[in-house]
């Protein structure tokens, strides 16, 4: 529940959440959809605050890209101008880099596109007038049914009616679930998670509609209830049949980026070892030039990425292992054969595999990751290790959001 009006209020800037920042008597308080400089009166509940009236706007507020924008907690950030909105990110790397005494160079934002989100994960709920399916609004467990969405793939915003036939049919009762939709070179990969056991009729009624639609495949719990399709998705030259719910990065465009600065940074290294691989994002692209040794925990995508690489001639050697590096990191002396390390770890960084690492004589390392938080722990642990930084560069990945990727390249001193 909001609270009395407060106000008037003045922003003074953008948190590292996306809302904007306003310094009171008695501390901050977090407005969303506001910008720096903007004047406003609020509703308040404790360090929260919604806007009750916009008393003076921003020269950098612009009309949003979506209807949605406000309702749907999915974007926060559509009101702010290009350049500034730019800027604010970069800076987000900036700021958090420098809290660990890393004062490097950043590059300037490599931006991406509207419309260039190839996976979508929907909150969806059935109710007496169909199937809601969407996302959740801000703050909040309700969800908002959309009709388009301005970071999502127009291949898949347009099946939204098809996805709500599945969502009715898979539905457990009124209870939310999730389904998630992949675009792949074979069609939308469905998958839907939170909807309980599914009964014999509701397997034989989604397979049918999964057929009729021409979707290439349905998995429920990870659980592969139909696959007309196997869905591919194509890491270089390599086409990997991918399992259900594994990570790929979210744009396209964001990983062509990544896998160039990787390359790049790389060079002629005879022997790489990519840790945190997944399904091959960077191994098939390095296995290119170089022999790869991939690194994961998740036997689903180990598997995808040793099938693709057994079908497709012209690599490098690639072999693969199994290994939970958060508790088993490669030690000093399993890092000896490799001349360049890429890591690419999960939100919660590689801290245990870092300090291991920043103990080697790797010659080169690139750290990729979507938390500049977690990222500049494991950065500094390999500066005092011996390392030095040589390039920064912030991905907008997760446009109009607070998040974003960043890839790091490194070498030994």
């Amino acid at each position: 529940m909001s609270g009395p009006t407060t106000g008037p209020v003045t922003i003074r800037s953008i948190g590292a959440g996306g809302d904007g920042v306003a310094n009171l008597a008695d501390g901050q308080v977090f407005v969303p959809f506001t910008l720096p400089g903007e004047v406003a009166n609020v509703a308040r509940d404790k360090n929260r605050a919604t806007v009750i009236a916009l008393l003076e706007t921003s020269d950098e507020r612009q009309d949003p890209s979506c209807q949605h924008f406000e309702d749907c907690g999915g974007c926060a950030l559509q009101h702010w101008q290009d350049e500034p909105y730019r800027i604010w990110k970069r800076e987000l790397v900036v700021s958090v880099l420098k809290g660990r005494s890393l004062d490097v160079e950043v590059d300037p934002l490599v931006a991406c596109l509207p419309h260039s989100r190839r996976r979508a994960s929907f909150a969806a709920r059935k109710t007496e007038k169909g199937v809601l399916l969407g996302f959740n609004r801000h703050q909040s467990h309700e969800i908002i049914d959309i009709v388009e969405c301005a970071v999502t793939v127009p291949e898949i915003i347009a099946r939204l009616d098809d996805l709500r036939e599945v969502g009715a049919l898979i539905a457990p009762g009124s209870k939310p679930f999730k389904l998630a939709a992949t675009l792949t070179a074979s069609g939308l990969d469905l998958a839907a998670s939170g909807c309980g056991k599914l009964s014999d009729d509701q397997r034989r009624a989604l397979t049918a509609l999964i057929m009729k639609k021409g979707f290439a495949r349905l998995s429920h719990e990870g659980e592969i209830i139909v696959e007309p399709k196997k869905p591919i998705i194509h890491f270089g030259k390599v086409p990997v049949p991918v399992p259900p719910g594994c990570f790929l990065q979210a744009t396209v465009e964001a990983e062509e980026t990544m896998v160039s600065l990787v390359l790049s940074h790389l060079g002629k290294a005879r022997r790489v070892a990519d840790l945190f691989c997944g399904v091959g994002t960077f191994t098939l692209r390095i296995a290119e030039k170089s022999a790869v040794h991939a690194i994961e925990n998740d036997a689903p995508a180990l598997a995808a990425l040793d099938r693709g690489v057994r079908h497709v001639q012209g690599l490098k050697p690639v072999s693969v292992e199994r290994r939970d590096l958060f508790r088993r990191p490669l030690m000093p002396k399993e890092l000896l054969p490799y001349n360049a390390v890429v890591f690419d770890p999960p939100r919660a960084g590689a801290e245990e595999q870092a300090q291991e690492l920043a103990k080697s004589k790797v010659e080169k390392v690139v750290a990729v990751s979507c938390n500049p938080v977690t990222l500049a722990r494991d950065l500094a642990i390999l500066v005092k290790g011996g390392y030095r930084i040589t390039r920064v560069t912030p991905i907008d990945q997760f446009l109009w959001s607070s998040h974003v990727e960043t890839v790091v390249s490194l070498i030994k001193k």
